[in-house]
Formats: C-alpha cells, sequence, structure tokens
C-alpha cells in the first residue's frame, strides 16, 4: 500500500502535522513503536512495582502523545520559549501557529485559564533577581496538568484515527530513497511501506534514531548543547508567591565561576517528581510532573535546573556524554540519586536517616540517598550550588540544607538537522520537525513545526 505521507512519531509534531495533511485529503500513515494511550501503563507510577521495570519502550516516554502524555502539560504560549521554530518561519508566522495550536488544545479539553503574572509583581521580581544576576523571562502558560494531558491526547486520537492509518507498536527501522528522493519506510520486521514523502518526527526519546537514520542518510547536522542537572524539591510554600503568579519562573543565570549558562526548568508546583526510562540510552532520569485537580497534589513544589553546555571540536557526541552522566547516578543508587542541599554542602552522602529527619518528604520513594558529587561534574555542580544561591532572592527557604536534591535529569537536545524553511532536508521529499530534529524543545512549538512541515509537503507536492 502506497500513502501520500508516512510520519515517524505519534508525539505533538505528527499528531498535528496529521491533522493539517488529512484535512488536505492526503492519505497519511502514523507510525510509534509505542502503544495507544489507554494502554501506556507505568507499573512503577501505578505502584504495581518498587523499582522501574524498564519497560520497553518505556511507556511514560513513548507512544501517542509522545512523551507529552505524561508531562506536566504546560503550554507555553510565548515564542521566546520552547524551540527554534522562529529562525525557520518568522515570529509572525510562528504567533500565528502558536495561537492556532493553543486552540486546538482548549478545544479538545484544555483548561482555559492561563496563568501571565501581574505586571507590577513581575517588575519587582525581576528587579530582585537582577541584583544577583539573574534574568526573568515572563511567559504566558496555560496549564493542562499530567491528569488532564491524557484525557486531551485521547481525543485527539478519536479524531485523528478515522482520517489517518495509525499503527502504534509499530517501530521504524529506516527511510527508503528511490531515485535520490524519499520513497518510504523500513519497518523493523523487514517490511516496507511506500509513501510519496516522509515526516521524521520521533521526539525528544527518538533523538539516538534519529542520528542513526540521518547519519546513514549523508546528511547534515550541528550539534546543540546538553542539558545536565538536577530535579529540586521544596515545600510549595516557598515558591508559592512566584508559582502562583507565574506558574512556572524562567530564570537564566550566567554562572559567576564559569560563564556557563544555567537555567530552571519545567516547574511542578504541588507537584511529585517521577522517573523515565530512556530506551535508547538504557539509563534512568528524574523527572516532575503534577496534576491540575486537587486530589493528586502534593505539599511540595518541583523543578530541574540545567546546567547547558556546548561541546565544540573535535567532540561530537554530547549524547553520549549526558548518558554517560546519567549511568554513574544509576550505577551509584540502583537508579535515581537524592541528596539534601546541606548534606552536599558538607561533602557527606545523604543517608535513609538523614532524609527522614529533613523537612521536606520526597514524593518519589524510590529514589536512593546518595551524594551527587561523585556523579556531576564540578563545574555543572558548582552551577547548580550558585544558581540555588540566586534563586533564594525570589525564593527565601530554597537555600536550606533541607531542600531535595534528585540527579541526574538530561535533556537530550543535541542535534540539530539542516533544514528549510518548509522543515525539508537535503533530501527530497523527506521532512523533519519537533524535538527530535533540533527545531523545537516543547509541545507548542513542537505542534506548530508538525503544521510547518505539513505545508510544507503540501506545497514541494503542488498540491
Amino acid at each position: 500500500m502506497k500513502y501520500d505521507v508516512i510520519i515517524v512519531g505519534a508525539g505533538p509534531s505528527g499528531l498535528f502535522a496529521a491533522r493539517e495533511l488529512a484535512a488536505a485529503g492526503k492519505r497519511v500513515a502514523i507510525l510509534d513503536k509505542g502503544k495507544r494511550i489507554e494502554d501506556r501503563h507505568c507499573p512503577l507510577k501505578e505502584g504495581k512495582s518498587d523499582t522501574c521495570l524498564h519497560c520497553k519502550p518505556c511507556n511514560v516516554t513513548s507512544g501517542w502523545g509522545g512523551a507529552g502524555s505524561f508531562s506536566d502539560g504546560k503550554l507555553t504560549l510565548t515564542p521566546e520559549f520552547g524551540g527554534n521554530l522562529e529562525q525557520y518561519i518568522g515570529r509572525g508566522e510562528l504567533v500565528e501557529l502558536i495561537n492556532v495550536v493553543d486552540g486546538i488544545f482548549v478545544k479538545n479539553g484544555a483548561s482555559r485559564k492561563v496563568f501571565s503574572p501581574d505586571p507590577a509583581f513581575a517588575r519587582d521580581l525581576t528587579t530582585r533577581a537582577n541584583t544577583v544576576g539573574l534574568r526573568i523571562i515572563p511567559a504566558r502558560i496555560r496549564h493542562m496538568g499530567t491528569d488532564r494531558s491524557r484525557e486531551i491526547l485521547q481525543r485527539m486520537y478519536l479524531e485523528i484515527s478515522p482520517i489517518c492509518d495509525v499503527m502504534m507498536g509499530t517501530p521504524v527501522d529506516s527511510v527508503v530513497l528511490r531515485d535520490g528522493r524519499a520513497a518510504g519506510v523500513k519497518l523493523a520486521d523487514g517490511s516496507v511501506l511506500e509513501a510519496e514523502a516522509v515526516l521524521l518526527a520521533p521526539g525528544r526519546e527518538g533523538s539516538p534514531w534519529m542520528e542513526r537514520t540521518v547519519a546513514s542518510l549523508g546528511l547534515g547536522i550541528k550539534s546543540l548543547p546538553v542539558d545536565i542537572g538536577v530535579r529540586v524539591e521544596i515545600p510549595a510554600g516557598i515558591a508559592e508567591a512566584v508559582t502562583d503568579q507565574f506558574y512556572e519562573v524562567k530564570a537564566i543565570l550566567d554562572t559567576p565561576t564559569f560563564d556557563d549558562q544555567v537555567r530552571t526548568f519545567c516547574m511542578c508546583p504541588y507537584g511529585e517528581v517521577t522517573t523515565e526510562y530512556m530506551e535508547q540510552h538504557d539509563i534512568l532520569t528524574v523527572n516532575g510532573h503534577s496534576n491540575r485537580g486537587g486530589d493528586g497534589r502534593t505539599g511540595n513544589t518541583n523543578f530541574a535546573i540545567l546546567v547547558s553546555t556546548d561541546f565544540t571540536e573535535p567532540f561530537k557526541d554530547p549524547n553520549g556524554y549526558g548518558s554517560h552522566i546519567a549511568r554513574l547516578a544509576n550505577m551509584l543508587g540502583g537508579g535515581v540519586l537524592v541528596q539534601r542541599l546541606g548534606d552536599l554542602k558538607q561533602g557527606r552522602r545523604s543517608t535513609p536517616g538523614r532524609i527522614a529527619r529533613g523537612l521536606v518528604e520526597p514524593t518519589l520513594k524510590t529514589a536512593e540517598p546518595g551524594d551527587l558529587s561523585f556523579v556531576l561534574p564540578y563545574r555543572h555542580l558548582k552551577g547548580i550550588l550558585e544558581m540555588i544561591q540566586a534563586l533564594d532572592v525570589i525564593m527565601p527557604g530554597i537555600n536550606g540544607k533541607h531542600t531535595l536534591l534528585y540527579g541526574v535529569e538530561v535533556k537530550f537536545y543535541s542535534l540539530k538537522l539542516s533544514l528549510d524553511r518548509d522543515l525539508m532536508t537535503s533530501v527530497p521529499g523527506l521532512f523533519a520537525s519537533g524535538d527530535g530534529a533540533g527545531v523545537t524543545r516543547g509541545v507548542i512549538q513542537a505542534s506548530a513545526s508538525g503544521i510547518v512541515a505539513a505545508r510544507g509537503i503540501l506545497k514541494n507536492r503542488g498540491t
């Protein structure tokens, strides 16, 4: 069977591309190695296991809706955040697409409330932050919540599945070329599906697969920074004044010692710290979620502090570097490590007894008390400590000894394909979009990039 378009990946980018192409009357197939939304169950999250079972593929990061199905469900509506799509299409079109994507999420059940800080509060917070070198960048955020995200993505499945061929549990091996252009894909079982065009949208979890694929095709790529750090957990009251206004505060610090860029990421008010298994790297890392409904809320707030490392020649494997650090944490603790900030500063490991005596009750019960200084390079550790000290100006108490640090959190964005304005590669008929292509770093821009690629496919096919 021959399709007009085959989409590899059923995350936000793939789903929005499929909607656009199907609306234009194209025959579309969506392929993904993961499961349907109702079949995506994590034994650890559901309390059926005390440890991560390393499911393959991981139901948290793979399947319908992508990693966003189990994420905090934040939609960042400010074009400065969530990716580099503006570089391809310009700010005006990006703003228009953000509004289009946002409207579709709201239509499918996302909350109508948008968090946008009071201008006077934002000015005061920014002034205080600037005294210690922190930059605060206000953003408009719509919060779906981990609980609502799955419902919304299920509605989108019911909308898309009747008009596209959705093939879950179908891993793709490679792209098929004919006469120098994309002609379909070869599946893991050896069978071939033909198409006039192919869109690669494997998401962040699929970045190793994307690297292998583009290398086999001889496509030009550029390495992006890899983000490595920890997830911080504090009593919700410490951050409440900020999170009530911003929901997620975007703070950036150029560190005093090494002049590295360190940022806050994925703030989860009243949330829980979670794990995710990255099958392609065989590592267990840390993440955070928060529900919109009251029943799933906790007394803690968590967020990531990430150090961006931009490697120079001759090093060309930032993904390998990040996974190596995560593997050290897994080696030392059998999974994710947790340490009190006070213990880290005193040069000692946290023990179960010290964690139990602390004022912050860990929400990730499976984390092993340990010593992050055996895992993170000194440069990263120093930057994280300098960021926490700076954040104490806007969140008094965060620099106290009871603050919990979980490690490690790694974000693999370190691949950027050479793409034209339509997100087409140098291979005719082969397009790429979303986080896995290095175009975006979040749900909203990933979704928008899917629309851009779909319109590019239609234009290049003369439709």
